[in-house]
C-alpha cells in the first residue's frame, strides 16, 4: 500500500515538475537550484493533498460536533495562513533550500570520516516496508516528545511556543500556529535525528505527512475521543486539548510556573512512561493563564497579556517575550 502510494506520488511529482515547476524555475533564472526544486515539488504536492484532505474531512466535523463556538471570527482564518505558509508556501522553500543541502553536506562529511549513520532497519533484517515505517514512526515520536517538553521547560523557548498555546479558539488549522523560529528549530532537530537513524528521504516524506495530518486532527474543534483503550494508544483531540488547557496543560498546578501535561505528539505512551499524562475526560477551555484579566489587590482589574491578533503582531510580540523572559532568567 505504501509502495503503491509512493509510486503514484512519484508520477504526479514528475508531471507537476515538468509541466509547471521546471519551466518556472528556468524562467526566473534559478536553474542552479533545479535539483532542490524537484525535491520541493514533492513537498508542495504533499501539502496540497493534506490541505484538501483536512478541508474535506475535518471542516465538516467541526461544523457537526464542535467543542465550542468561536469568539474570534478571525481565529480560523489566521491559523489557516500559518498552515498554508508551512505546508505549501514558505516552509517548503526554507526546508529545501537550506535544511536539505545542510543535511546532505553533513552526511557527506560523515561518510568521508568513515562513519556510517545508524540504520534501524539493519538491526531488524527482513523487516517489511510497513514495519520499518512503524519503527521510525515510534522512534521519531520519542524524540519529538522531548523537543516539545523542552519548549515548555525553558522560559525563553516558552516565550516562542506560547504563540501556539495562545489560541483560545482551537481549530483544525491550529497545529501550524507556531513562531517561524520555533518551527525552523524543530525542522532542523527532527531532520538531524532522521538522518542519524537512517531514514530514507521517501520514508521521511511519508512520516512527516502522517504526523502532520494526525496533529491537525488533535487541534480540531471536534468533540472526539478514542475511548478507554484508544486514548492510551494515540493522542486524541480531547487528550491534546488538555495540554492546551488554561492553567493546567502548560503550567504547574495553575501556579503560573512552567510544567504541564500531555506533551506527547502522537503516542501517549511517552506521557505514561514519564508521568506527564492527564486522562481527565473533559473538553476544556484553551489558552494561557496570563491572557485572562487579573484581579488586583486594590480592587482593580489588570488586563491580560496581549499575544497579537494577526500573523506579524504575533511574531513580534513573541520575540519581545523571548527577550523579556531571557532577562528574567539572567537576573
Amino acid at each position: 500500500m505504501i509502495q503503491l502510494f509512493s509510486d503514484w506520488l512519484g508520477l504526479a511529482q514528475g508531471w507537476l515538475f515538468e509541466t509547471v515547476i521546471q519551466p518556472l524555475v528556468f524562467q526566473l533564472g534559478f536553474g542552479e537550484f533545479i535539483e532542490e526544486a524537484f525535491e520541493g515539488t514533492e513537498w508542495l504536492l504533499i501539502g496540497v493533498l493534506e490541505l484538501t484532505l483536512l478541508f474535506l474531512v475535518l471542516r465538516p466535523l467541526e461544523a457537526a460536533i464542535p467543542v465550542h463556538k468561536f469568539t474570534d471570527p478571525r481565529a480560523r482564518w489566521n491559523d489557516f495562513i500559518y498552515t498554508v505558509l508551512h505546508r505549501i508556501g514558505l516552509f517548503p522553500i526554507l526546508v529545501f533550500f537550506t535544511l536539505d543541502p545542510l543535511l546532505d553536506s553533513a552526511a557527506g562529511m560523515l561518510r568521508f570520516e568513515s562513519f556510517q549513520p545508524l540504520n534501524l532497519e539493519s538491526l531488524l533484517p527482513g523487516i517489511s516496508p510497513l514495519g520499518a515505517f512503524l519503527v521510525y514512526f515510534v522512534v521519531l515520536d520519542f524524540f519529538d516528545y522531548w523537543y516539545h517538553r523542552a519548549s515548555h521547560h525553558f522560559n525563553w523557548w516558552w516565550a516562542l511556543h506560547g504563540l501556539h498555546h495562545s489560541q483560545q479558539n482551537m481549530n483544525l488549522w491550529s497545529d501550524n500556529r507556531n513562531h517561524l523560529l520555533d518551527d525552523m528549530m524543530r525542522d532542523v532537530y527532527m531532520g538531524v535525528i532522521a538522518l542519524g537513524i537512517g531514514v530514507e528521504p521517501s520514508q521521511y516524506v511519508m512520516l512527516v505527512s502522517v504526523s502532520r495530518i494526525l496533529q491537525s486532527l488533535q487541534h480540531a474543534n471536534v468533540r472526539i475521543h478514542f475511548g478507554k483503550v484508544g486514548e492510551w494508544l494515540l493522542v486524541s483531540p480531547r487528550y491534546h486539548r488538555m495540554h492546551h488547557a488554561i492553567g493546567v496543560g502548560h503550567e504547574s498546578h495553575g501556579q503560573g510556573t512552567l510544567g504541564g501535561c500531555n506533551f506527547a505528539v502522537l503516542l501517549p505512551i511517552w506521557d505514561i512512561i514519564f508521568r506527564t499524562a492527564n486522562f481527565t475526560p473533559r473538553f476544556v477551555a484553551t489558552g494561557i493563564r496570563d491572557q485572562l484579566p487579573q484581579a488586583q489587590a486594590g480592587g482593580g482589574v489588570k488586563p491580560g497579556r496581549e499575544y497579537g491578533k494577526g500573523f506579524f503582531s504575533q511574531h513580534w510580540l513573541a520575540l519581545k517575550r523571548m527577550v523579556e523572559y531571557a532577562r528574567k532568567d539572567s537576573v
